[in-house]
């Protein structure tokens, strides 16, 4: 391995005065990434069973609970500047990191195509509307197109369309959800007590579970990677209050999440109680036309710009760079998973998304657990950011493996498929615990970690004591430096 090979320039710590999103914008940025079509499916499953005031209630508990989590793994990037699969060579390896960093970048890879099918179905549905041109292939490439320009443009772009997207999605998807209530009721069907096959007993509580998970779920791919989202948002320095330092990921994980995921699920839930189908693209075509299916359309498009950018390429673009090294850029990882999201044909996904979300979601929550064990449990959040970037340093372990990573991320993901209807709070659980157990008693036991010897604050932590981390091209590493209050400009 060349000495430089862990030091992509796209993947180096974000220095404090370069954390560019605030609350709002973050917030903002949530608020797009929120309208997808497995929230609509959430919804539109979820009242086959359940009465819509049940599945709001599971959809909020999971948003909320999973937010939490979000934030917690997010402040690896809040308080050190680390990308996902940058600190995942602490619990995983300089090597090992990539195997489960793939994972998860194929998987939002495959999220872009399924979206992005999504919008260019409700772009060719608006074309064919006002226009009369109808060709959904044509519509898929120049949508695919856009995204993976916007995104390789850099975060200030996606934020600043974010900016733009998110008034204009709230206002329509408001629009969206009595437009499609006034075609339920037409149909005779009140959609806060029409239930399409009422579960009751055990089966209601499955049910209600499931929406739960089924939140977590796809979702969750995101909470293990939030640090590549998080390293860019504002926190104030020399905070050591938890809450105080991530209060700009609270205003999107905790805030804006959970209400916009509730709303666009209960507009999966109308649409399929209106058409018995669950996406309102289709809903929208059978009960509105002209000037206002077109203007309800635009909502599914930006929509689906807005998760694409922050949450599937963004991701896939930074896992890839770091397994392709120095000499493969932040752009070109997001043309990897942009083609990626072609080839897989997402077009066929469509009807397993349920499925895939509790089986991808729980395989992927036990590294959210291993996350948490690892940053929180064990290092107490101090971590030789020095040493991720070397090839030689304390991360290397045994020829770039974790062994206690694997182990406690097989045994988490396989206990998490084995129970599919809790498939994210198991794996999760599971994969914490076997973590902490296998790396504090044994792995760590036998390479060294230099923040468990000298749990010194101002050696380990970062922004909550006045640390930004530098890495130098030329020699291995440089120290951390400490940020005089005029040294950086002020957040």
């Amino acid at each position: 391995m060349a000495k430089n090979y862990l030091k992509s320039p796209d993947l180096l710590p974000i220095p404090h005065h370069k954390k560019n999103i605030g609350s709002l914008g973050f917030a903002l940025i949530w608020v797009g990434m929120a309208v997808v079509l497995a929230a609509f499916a959430i919804g539109g499953s979820g009242v086959q069973s359940l009465p819509l005031g049940w599945v709001i209630a599971a959809t909020i508990i999971g948003s909320i609970a999973l937010g939490l989590i979000m934030t917690l793994t997010g402040d690896i990037g809040v308080e050190h500047g680390l990308s996902f699969p940058v600190y995942m060579r602490a619990p995983f390896g300089t090597v090992g990191t990539h195997i489960p960093s793939v994972v998860r970048g194929f998987v939002a890879s495959c999220w872009f195509g399924v979206n992005t099918f999504f919008g260019a179905s409700a772009m060719n549905a608006i074309l064919a509307t006002l226009f009369g041109f109808d060709n959904w292939i044509v519509c898929f490439f120049i949508f695919a197109l856009l995204q993976v320009v916007n995104t390789a443009l850099g975060m200030k772009a996606i934020e600043r369309f974010a900016d733009l997207a998110a008034p204009v999605i709230i206002i329509i998807s408001g629009w969206m959800y009595f437009t499609l209530s006034d075609q339920a009721l037409q149909e005779g069907r009140n959609v806060w007590s029409w239930v399409e096959n009422p579960a009751t007993g055990g089966a209601a509580f499955t049910a209600f579970m499931v929406v739960i998970m089924s939140n977590m779920g796809f979702w969750g791919t995101l909470a293990a990677d939030m640090p590549s989202l998080s390293r860019f948002v504002k926190a104030p320095k020399l905070e050591k209050n938890w809450f105080k330092r991530n209060k700009g990921q609270i205003a999107g994980n905790l805030i804006a999440y959970p209400i916009v995921q509730t709303f666009m699920v209960v507009i999966g839930a109308v649409s399929y109680i209106a058409v018995t189908n669950y996406d309102p693209v289709v809903a929208l075509q059978q009960s509105a036309s002209g000037i206002i299916l077109g203007i309800l359309l635009v909502m599914i498009v930006l929509a689906q710009w807005s998760t694409n950018t922050s949450a599937n390429l963004i991701p896939a673009a930074t896992i890839f760079s770091n397994v392709g090294g120095p000499k493969f850029p932040f752009w070109a990882g997001v043309a990897v998973a942009g083609f990626i999201g072609i080839v897989v044909q997402p077009w066929s996904l469509f009807g397993v998304i349920i499925g895939i979300l509790l089986i991808v979601g729980g395989i992927l929550s036990a590294i959210c657990g291993i996350l948490v064990a690892d940053y929180y449990l064990i290092r107490k959040r101090r971590v030789n950011v020095k040493d991720l970037f070397e090839s030689d340093g304390q991360y290397k372990y045994m020829k770039g493996v974790n062994a206690a990573g694997f182990i406690a991320w097989i045994i988490g993901g396989a206990a998490a498929v084995a129970v599919p209807s809790y498939s994210f709070i198991v794996g999760f659980a599971v994969g914490c615990f076997v973590y902490y157990i296998l790396a504090k008693y044994w792995w760590f036991q036998i390479y060294a970690q230099a923040e468990l010897i000298d749990p010194d604050d101002q050696k380990y932590l970062g922004i909550s004591v006045g640390n930004d981390w530098t890495i130098d091209f030329e020699d291995e590493a440089v120290p951390n430096v400490a940020i005089a209050p005029a040294q950086t400009e002020q957040l």
